[in-house]
């Protein structure tokens, strides 16, 4: 795995903080616009990943197919498939 360092600057996005991600690296990870990702602080560093869509949609297929109505939260299973295919 090649490691690659880069720097840059915290910034305000309305109340919040906002990184932004230079585009050498945003695209050495293939970053996309929009992507979701979860933070975990790990001691003193904050560690970054993506959220696996297409393994959410398929957990969560499983846990509608073992229920009668075959829906999680009024979504069919097909509202999770398509969900899971813009990731």
């Amino acid at each position: 795995m090649e490691h690659r360092t880069s720097k840059t600057l915290i910034g305000k996005w309305g109340k919040n903080l906002a990184v932004r991600f230079p585009a050498e690296i945003a695209q050495a990870i293939n970053l996309k616009n929009g992507e979701e990702v979860e933070f975990e602080k790990n001691g003193p560093d904050l560690l970054m990943r993506r959220i696996d869509a297409r393994a959410d949609a398929e957990a969560a297929a499983k846990r509608i197919a073992r229920r009668r109505g075959h829906s999680l939260d009024g979504l069919s299973i097909r509202d999770l498939i398509d969900e899971g295919r813009k990731y």
